[in-house]
């Protein structure tokens, strides 16, 4: 009996498919389901892995970019903000007797003071978000301290205030941990050749990334620098307009530079000839707003995952008590013990270009409407000079940084000596010559240190943990900054100094001890213990533990069963709960074949 054809034939189906006398399918099926005859399999894994570099590439730059957005609306914010609420006139005509200057006082405070609590808390919120979405957090953290500047109340400015300062060591040590990571994910994308040789476990050799990571720094903190720039664009576009010129700001000045006291002893009450009005004001903060929101969206919709799923996993698994440890137990490590007093100076360094050079030895000398100008001074300086730091592809590795604290010292000896005359503007190209130069010398350390930190401490285990002592022992000293700025410049210098010559005697001697061959005291990092089972952990072997764990094993947890059938019955709850019905007819699964 013929069989019947269908009711509905194929739009466009091709030709009955012929078999030969054995009843094999004829070279047709050949044709539909073999392998594409253009298809070249390197060409195409060559295409996918350079997407994945450009995307490396993307995340590097949109990070770059929301980090400068963000601490160029800060700075821009808190300059503008503190020079009208320090105008005698513009607080009694807008504000009556709320108290502004108390207000600023303790907003600063909180600024300040709230980060020396960060240890305790940044590498738990980091592990518990998520590199990238630690950073997409705090940087909402800084866009809602621009948002109360709308309504400047106590009970809007001090709040916000105290929580940008929680927001300041997690935002820099997740872009630090960010930009490593994205180093070592570059390198794994150029090498993937070399890879597949390998086995599963085997990681690249050490200080293979250390290349990417120079270019990826200086690519970081040329954007970071630009952010000095960015933020004088409203005192430069907006409030100039409004001061008093020098004759006025200065006429009470005695004495600048290495001979002052304190911040700007003298300086007048009043510097704004006339008060902006307040939809002017508004206009201003609203396109400091939208700048703002745009690095949220920057961090948000283009920097990708630092990690994969599973590593987020594991590094959360450790346990949290063990999370909260582990920053304090890397004291051990001899390498970070000789790199505190350089953390500490690279906070002194650049509260000390904001508030010494700028304000001590600049606005005391040539009035209040050119800190704008010195400070971009100091930003384009710093921001070229960032890829100073790509010496180190060349170069032995300490020299970029000794370059940088040479810079600063030489500087800071000439600036001990120099006290410039008040109202005198003969010597400004002399200050402009020098903020440029101490940003040159910012540039190397920043670039530096956290390239150092980045080769030194390459297991992704340990990343967070070490960019958030960097970034605490900075906001240390920022808070030491702040309760000594009161001192004469000669002791400021003095601790300047000292601290700068303590760092690279310090940073020497460790690089002596690795170049004899120390070996670094590290605290053993917790295998991740998982409470659930999935498909990625009834595994073997772990790919994401770390080389020491890898090497000596102490203290593991025991090593997995071999695959294959077990003896005796298999239980239902270790691979899946049984169905209704299957409980129904009584069994514990599905019938073996």
């Amino acid at each position: 009996m013929e069989a019947e054809p269908p009711l509905y034939p194929m739009a466009g189906a091709a030709a009955p498919v012929s078999r030969d006398s054995d009843g094999v399918l004829g070279p047709q099926l050949d044709e539909l389901v073999g392998a594409y005859p253009n298809y070249n399999e390197e060409e195409e894994e060559r295409r996918y892995y350079r997407r994945k570099r450009l995307g490396v590439l993307k995340n590097v730059l949109a990070a770059s970019a929301g980090g400068m957005l963000t601490y160029g609306v800060y700075l821009g914010l808190l300059q503008m903000q503190l020079i009208l609420h320090y105008d005698e006139t513009y607080r009694e005509v807008k504000y009556g007797n709320m108290g502004l200057p108390d207000i600023d006082s303790k907003m600063l405070m909180g600024i300040n003071v709230t980060p020396i609590a960060a240890l305790l808390y940044t590498p738990v919120l980091i592990r518990f978000f998520g590199t990238k979405w630690m950073m997409f957090l705090a940087v909402g953290i800084y866009a809602l301290f621009v948002s109360t500047n709308y309504w400047e109340r106590y009970y809007t400015l001090v709040p916000s205030a105290v929580a940008l300062g929680m927001s300041i060591v997690p935002l820099w040590a997740s872009m630090g941990n960010y930009i490593t990571r994205m180093a070592q994910k570059y390198h794994e994308y150029s090498h993937y050749k070399e890879q597949d040789g390998q086995e599963p476990k085997q990681r690249p050799p050490r200080g293979s990334h250390a290349p990417y990571l120079l270019v990826f720094q200086a690519i970081f903190y040329s954007f970071f620098h630009l952010s000095f720039a960015c933020a004088q664009l409203p005192m430069i576009y907006f409030l100039n307009h409004y001061l008093y010129d020098l004759n006025h700001t200065l006429y009470n000045v005695q004495s600048c530079g290495t001979n002052s006291h304190g911040i700007l002893s003298g300086f007048n009450k009043t510097v704004l000839r006339t008060l902006p009005r307040s939809g002017n004001l508004i206009v201003v903060e609203s396109v400091l707003m939208a700048v703002a929101f745009l690095a949220m969206l920057l961090v948000l919709g283009l920097c990708g995952a630092a990690y994969r799923p599973t590593e987020e996993i594991d590094l959360r698994s450790v346990g949290w008590g063990n999370i909260f440890q582990l920053p304090f137990k890397h004291v051990r490590d001899y390498r970070l013990r000789h790199l505190v007093p350089f953390f500490i100076y690279s906070g002194f360094e650049v509260l000390f270009a904001c508030t010494g050079i700028a304000l001590g030895y600049g606005v005391c000398s040539v009035g209040l409407e050119r800190l704008a100008y010195l400070l971009v001074a100091y930003g384009l300086g710093a921001s070229a000079a960032s890829f100073l730091g790509l010496l180190g592809l060349w170069l032995p590795r300490p020299v970029p940084l000794v370059a940088g604290a040479g810079v600063h010292l030489l500087l800071t000896f000439v600036l001990f000596f120099w006290a410039p005359m008040p109202r005198v503007l003969q010597h400004s190209w002399i200050l402009y010559v020098a903020a440029a130069l101490w940003g040159v010398g910012s540039a190397l350390n920043k670039t530096g240190l956290s390239t150092l930190l980045g080769i030194l401490y390459e297991d992704k285990e340990r990343q967070d943990f070490i960019f958030t002592i960097y970034h605490w022992w900075q906001a240390v000293a920022i808070f030491t900054v702040y309760l000594g700025s009161s001192l004469p410049m000669k002791a400021k210098l003095a601790v300047l100094l000292v601290t700068l010559v303590a760092s690279a005697v310090s940073y020497l001697r460790m690089e002596q001890k690795l170049r004899r061959g120390v070996a670094p005291r590290q605290p053993r990092i917790p295998r991740p213990q998982h409470k659930v089972r999935g498909y990625r952990y009834l595994e073997e072997d772990n790919s994401d533990e770390s080389d020491a764990e890898g090497e000596h094993g102490d203290g593991a947890e025991e090593a997995a069963p071999p695959a294959g059938p077990r003896p005796g019955p298999e239980p239902a709850g270790l691979g899946r709960r049984p169905c209704p019905y299957e409980q129904a007819l009584g069994g514990d699964g599905p019938e073996e074949q």
